[in-house]
């Protein structure tokens, strides 16, 4: 298979394109984040990555704290306008429909309509030049009801969760296998 090579670039998809509150339940803040990812198992650890000229920026540098939501499918329409819309001009949970709910460790509240939030409290900041890096701690995990069985194992399969891949939004879709499937030894039939 012959390739094309281009200069270095950010061309490393799909992402999820994260819904990021910070602020708190009186003045909260929405911004799309593809910029994030885990960063460690245990401890927990993520990051965001956000240009200092964006409102949520100053926010988050002041606070220290934020939540990543997980959108659905259904939230396509909110994820691109909080992406492309600032909260210094506008209150975009208002304008997108979304519902800010308490989280139980931070100030910054999580959104109703995510099915997975996580609770975050910043531990460093590292400036890479374009963004800057917002390290933190999970302190929590916010799972919607609806998407937890009964023997407690959180199943997202049905959450339609999107992925966001150079300039476009996917919802995801077939299930390929689970972790370690490829190693697992076969049940010998009877």
């Amino acid at each position: 298979m012959s390739k094309t090579v281009w200069r270095g670039s950010t061309l490393l998809s799909p992402l999820p394109p994260a819904l990021v509150v910070c602020g708190d339940m009186e003045k909260p803040n929405v911004l799309t984040v593809a910029w994030t990812g885990i960063i460690n198992s245990q401890p927990p650890k993520t990051y965001v990555s956000i240009r200092p000229e964006r409102y949520s920026h100053g926010i988050i540098s002041e606070r220290g704290e934020f939540t990543i939501n997980l959108p659905t499918k259904e939230l396509v329409r909110a994820v691109d306008f909080c992406g492309v819309r600032s909260g210094r001009d506008i209150d975009k949970f208002e304008k997108c429909g979304l519902t800010p709910v308490p989280a139980s460790q931070v100030a910054a509240p999580v959104i109703d309509e995510c099915p997975i939030a996580l609770e975050c409290k910043v531990f460093d900041r590292v400036s890479y030049g374009t963004h800057d890096m917002f390290l933190c701690d999970v302190v929590a995990v916010d799972a919607d009801d609806r998407y937890i069985l009964p023997s407690g194992k959180l199943d997202l399969s049905r959450a339609e969760l999107i992925a966001y891949s150079h300039g476009e939004y996917y919802a995801l879709g077939q299930r390929l296998g689970k972790f370690g499937f490829s190693v697992q030894k076969r049940k010998k039939r009877r």
